[in-house]
Order: structure tokens, then sequence, then C-alpha cells
């Protein structure tokens, strides 16, 4: 079952991006790496399904190489190389170096990909009294060409260079490069593939809510929960600087970046196919949410409830019955995908009922549960009930967590009361609501 949930994922995403555009970002360390041939395939198999793909290969290192060999010296000033006349040759011998490597792995897997030069740049000038030379910064991206290529069936490879109207050369972040493309060329995702970055809650002040995977890795952030991050992370600017690049693609309209390990093998894949994935995820755009249930989902929260009825945690329901009620449903989705349901039946007596509570295991942890019921009392608050009531026989515990209490049949509206199955034995839990 396993198997077939992750099939019915990649279905599901693969109808979501086909025709969609990614820009994919790869520091200089992976294509090093024994495992980028790997890589190139998967990247082949974004390609030849019809997700429309550009890379920006990341050339530091490449560039620290060969300016080192050819004895030239240089500094970095708040992440910019200081790149002097003499040196420039030597960056655009490294940038070129780099894409041609991508080009050719690429190739490997049959996959038709081009070098250009879509970028015009200017160069920083001065700043602080720093003269940064040939250092520069985008200042626009020639799209519709760019289109062109990706219309024609080309993977699109831009080095870190970009050229002035009179052909002056500009070294350029390939960070910068990236976001600049994924916004100007109207990319759907944005990638940054780095040589071991994972953001783990470990090594961070976390804001309360925001999801944490099995391990401790931090699974993504709303811009809102962004801005509270960095707001309890100042002391640590240079780590979360990629997420300053993430945040900033997304305000320019990019509707979601990623960032991985690029050396972990499948990340890319597990990224992309995956409502788990194996990075951690800016998004700007709806991504998961608790919603009302709808009448065409009745077969999703059927399948959801599975596994829990056959354990006996939860009673069986059909297809009439959940027609009959499924405004008392809401569910919890991620990119559309059901995982988690629960319900809110009311009495004439002004008392309601929380039944239904079923959650994708793999998705515990992610607080849904508690989520599922905080939105329901919420909703009793609303429509005027004064108690709410569960009938369990295995989550005792965790429903007192959240501040139930034990009862009695008493407790049950009568309709209910008469209903109840001696057989079952059921544990009965109250929570009164305070106005």
């Amino acid at each position: 079952m396993d198997q077939v949930e992750t099939i019915r994922e990649v279905f599901q995403y693969l109808r979501q991006f086909t025709g969609t555009t990614f820009v994919i970002k790869v520091e200089y360390p992976i294509i090093q790496d024994t495992l980028f041939p790997v890589l190139m395939r998967d990247v082949a198999f974004l390609h030849q399904v019809g997700i429309r793909i550009i890379l920006v290969p990341g050339a530091k290192e490449r560039i620290d190489e060969i300016l080192k060999d050819y004895h030239i010296e240089g500094k970095t000033i708040r992440g910019i190389r200081v790149t002097s006349h003499e040196a420039m040759p030597f960056i655009k011998m490294a940038a070129f170096d780099v894409a041609n490597r991508v080009m050719t792995s690429l190739a490997a897997s049959s996959i038709n990909a081009v070098i250009g030069n879509w970028v015009r740049a200017r160069g920083i000038g001065v700043v602080d009294g720093t003269d940064f030379q040939s250092a520069g910064t985008v200042d626009r991206v020639l799209t519709e060409g760019l289109r062109r290529v990706l219309e024609d069936g080309f993977v699109p490879i831009l080095p870190c260079i970009g050229w002035n109207s009179t052909g002056r050369p500009y070294n350029i972040s390939s960070n910068e490069l990236a976001v600049v493309t994924a916004a100007r060329i109207g990319a759907e995702k944005l990638f940054f593939l780095t040589a071991g970055t994972v953001f783990r809650a470990s090594d961070f002040h976390v804001p309360d809510g925001v999801p944490v995977a099995p391990g401790g890795r931090i699974s993504n952030f709303s811009l809102p929960d962004l801005d509270r991050f960095f707001q309890l992370n100042q002391d640590k600017e240079e780590k979360i600087e990629l997420l300053r690049m993430a945040r900033r693609a997304c305000e320019s309209g990019v509707e979601r970046v990623h960032i991985l390990d690029g050396r972990m093998e499948g990340a890319l894949l597990s990224e992309i196919f995956s409502n788990l994935g194996s990075g951690t995820m800016v998004y700007s755009n709806r991504y998961a949410g608790i919603r009302p249930m709808k009448p065409t989902e009745i077969i999703d929260v059927l399948r959801l409830m599975k596994p829990f009825v056959e354990r006996g945690i939860l009673l069986p329901r059909t297809e009439e019955i959940l027609a009959e009620t499924y405004q008392d449903y809401i569910v919890f989705e991620i990119d559309d995908a059901i995982h988690a349901c629960a319900a809110l039946h009311l009495y004439p007596e002004g008392v309601g009922e929380i039944a239904g509570v079923a959650v994708d295991e793999q998705y515990t942890h992610l607080g849904v549960g508690p989520k599922l019921i905080g939105y329901l009392l919420d909703k009793a608050k609303e429509v005027g009930l004064k108690r709410v009531f569960v009938l369990t026989v295995a989550t005792v515990d965790w429903f007192l967590k959240l501040g139930f209490e034990e009862a009695d049949l008493s407790a049950l509206p009568e309709k209910k009361r008469a209903a109840y199955d001696l057989r079952r034995r059921s544990r009965i839990l109250v929570k009164e609501l305070k106005e």
C-alpha cells in the first residue's frame, strides 16, 4: 500500500507540473560528486515528462581553483567576489568549464542542452569605498529568447556571467541569477541544490507551528512563518542566507522555493513528487490547510479511514452515510491530497460530537490531529454549542491532553445515549466550551 500511495502521489504531481518551468541551481561540489550523473538523469526524467528545466550551475569553487592555478589573488566582501579585470578571463573560463560539464552530463541522458548569454548585467561599482570592478548584478533576463529555447525542447544552461549592452562581461552571483531568472521567466519552482545544507530544528530557534519532519528537518515555511524565523535567528545570518534568497524569489512571484542536499540520491525527485519532500520548502501560495470536505471526496475519506476501521479504532462508515453527513466533515490537505479528516455532528440539545478523526500516520508529526480538533472546537463555539463529546476506545489519553474530561452516559444527548453500544464500551469524554 505504501508503494501504491507513492505512485498516486507521483501521478498527482505529474498532472500538476507537466508544462511548467523549474529553475534549478546546482552548487559546484555536487557537479564534482560521483552521484552527479544520477542527478542529471533525474533532471532528464523531469524534462522527458514535460517539465521545462533551466539550469544554473554554481562555479565558486572552480573559480577559486583556476585563480589559484594562475596565482591571481582576490578577496570577497559581504559574499561578493571583488573581480579584477585581470581575473575576469579566468573567471569566464571557469564558469563555462562548469557549464560544459553539465551539458556533457545531460548529453549522456540524450537531452539536448545549450549554453547561452541570455543575461544582461551591470557593474556593482564602488560600495563603501570598495571598487568591485568586474563584479556585477543581474540587470535583465532576455526571457523571449529563453522561452524560444525551452519551446524548442532544449535545456538552457546559464553560466554565472552577464554582459552589458556593449559586450563587457561581469561576474555575477549564481544564486542571484537563479532567483532573478525564476522570477522573470515565471517559473513555478526554484531549487537550490546544495552540497549538504539541511535546515535542522536543533540548529535554530523555530517558531511554534513550523512543521518539523522526523529526523529534525524543517520541512517548510510560509512567508509569515519565515519572517518570524528570521526574527528569532538574527545571529545566524550566514546560515540563513539561502532562506532570504528564497523569500526574495517568492516576493518576486515564484510560488515555491526548495532548498535541499543535492548529494543525497533521489533528493530532487523526492522533493517534487512527495508531499513530505526531502528538503526545506518556502511557499507563497496555498500549500496545506484545513477546509470543509467536498462530496466528491467521499472515496478519499473512506480510504483514509480504512486502516483505523480495520484496527477497531473507528466505526465503519458507508458511502451513503458520508453522502448524508459530508457537511459535518473537515479535511486536511497538502497540494489537493487529503491526509486527515474529522467531523462535528450536531444534536438538538445544543451538544456536538467529534467523530471520525483519522490522520495518515506519515503526517502525524505535523501536529495535524490537534489542529483538526481545534478547528472543530472553534466551529462548535461559532454555532453556539456549550459542550462537545467524543466516544473512543483507543485515544483516551490523547483527548485528555487536549482538555477533555471523562464522563458517563448521562453526558450524552438522548439519541446518542439510546444508540450507545454496550459491547464496544467506548469511553466517553467531554469538553465544556467557554464563551
